[in-house]
Parts: structure tokens; sequence; C-alpha cells
């Protein structure tokens, strides 16, 4: 491996909400790293904002909305990337939903949207985009999975079923697509602040909680999910395929802390 192979130069990449928090950082590093890349999420306002920023990084976009519940408008998107750019070569899919509540009274219609959007919106992204690369021989998926694919966070219980599933789907489809040429992988992320969670974080006794948890004892700052997503789309990630990526902090490697 070189530091070439790290590089993105003429790759194109979709990151499906690509405009906020995690993806939004994801977005930006990558088109930091060479690659064209087209933001995309269901606010208008917030794509073309993502995609000014890019576009000062000297990379080409679109400025392209979808939702990850409509199938279409991910075809949509597929097509019109590829109409533009001749190719998708990365998918990151970083759209999601959570809501906290008490796992017994949790109505049945928001846990079916929670699983739609977070784990069965991403399937339909990889089938949509994976049909792609797998007739061009060639892609790199990432999947945001979660601290709750691997262990539970109290009263979040359709957040965590739907990252767990999407950890497993993950590697059903490395073992499915891999000999095919397009290498599924995933990042976890421990607890990192953005604007909607800062108040969470900083202000209530679950973030004080969540934060003695992370042996580094500070909070992920989203801008340190970027190398292994740059890792894992790029040439230097050519024999990692199925893998679940996690950066938390320590949190996963620890027991009692004080």
């Amino acid at each position: 491996m070189t530091l070439a192979s790290l590089q993105l130069d003429g790759k194109t990449a979709v990151v499906i909400g690509g405009t906020s928090g995690i993806g939004h950082a994801i977005s930006i590093g990558l088109a930091e790293s060479g690659a064209d890349v087209i933001a995309s999420a269901r606010r208008q306002e917030q794509v073309d904002d993502t995609a000014a920023e890019i576009e000062k990084s000297g990379r080409k976009t679109l400025r392209l909305t979808c939702d990850m519940q409509d199938r279409a408008s991910l075809e949509r998107l597929l097509s019109e990337s590829v109409a533009h750019f001749g190719k998708v070569d990365i998918l990151v899919n970083s759209a999601g939903k959570i809501k906290r509540a008490p796992t017994l009274t949790f109505p049945e219609e928001e846990w079916r949207d929670i699983i739609d959007t977070n784990l069965t919106g991403t399937l339909r992204a990889c089938q949509v985009f994976g049909a792609h690369m797998l007739e061009r021989g060639y892609g790199r998926i990432v999947n945001i999975a979660s601290l709750n694919s691997f262990v539970a966070l109290s009263e979040v219980a359709a957040y965590a079923a739907s990252k767990a599933g999407v950890a497993s789907l993950t590697r059903s489809l490395a073992v499915e697509w891999s000999k095919k040429g397009v290498l599924v992988n995933a990042i976890a992320p421990g607890v990192f602040r953005t604007a909607l969670n800062a108040n969470l974080l900083d202000n209530t006794p679950r973030g004080k909680e969540l934060q003695m948890r992370t042996p580094m004892n500070r909070f992920g700052k989203t801008e340190e999910v970027v190398g292994a997503a740059i890792y894992l789309a790029s040439d230097a990630a050519s024999f990692v395929t199925g893998q679940v990526l996690v950066i938390d902090g320590g949190f996963l490697a620890s027991g009692v802390n004080q």
C-alpha cells in the first residue's frame, strides 16, 4: 500500500444523508481526498449548502435530493449521477432516524418508520447502487452502523435493532458481492457531538454517563470519522470487506473506568 492508494482522484461518490452530522463530514472529506461527491438528503437547502462546500474544494457535484424510504428517488439519484459522471464508485449510507421512548409502549408505526429508514432504506440504496456497481465489476459501499449494533442504550430499541441489522446486512452483502468487485463495509461511530445531540450530551445525566463510559473521556468530533471512510472507500482497502470498523474512543473496550 502507498499513500497514493488512499487518494480518490477520478472516483465518484454518493453520500446519502450527506448534508449533516457525520454524513456531512464524510462528504467533505471524500471531496478533499479527490473524489467528486454528490451529497444527497431530503432537504434541498441543505443539499445546496453542502454542494457549495464541495465545489469550494475544487471537486464537482450535483444538487440532488433523495429519501431512503422512496426507491424511485434513489433510482433517480443513481441515474442522474451516472448521466453526469458516467459512474458511481463509492456509496455511503449515512441517513438515519432515532427516537428515545420506553420500548413497552413504543408505537408500532414509529418502530416501522425507524426500521424502514435505517435498515430497509440501507438495503434499498445498496440494491439500487449495487446493481450498477456489480455491472461494472467495481464498487465500495460504506454503511453507517452504530455502537447500538453491539450494545443496548436505554430506550432506543428500534434504533438499536435497525443498526444491528445494518451490521448484519453489511456482512451478508460482502459475502455475496465481494467476488464480483463490490466491497461492502461499515463504520460504527461511538458518541459524537452534533447539532442535534449537543444539548443531551452536554447537559443531561445520560450525556455524563456516555462520556464516563468512553475511556478517552470526551465525545467524538465528526471529522474523526473521515479517515476511516476514506480508507474503506479507497483502493488501500482492496482486501477489506464485511467489516464493521468501530470508532468510539474505546467505549466497547471499556469495563470499569473508575
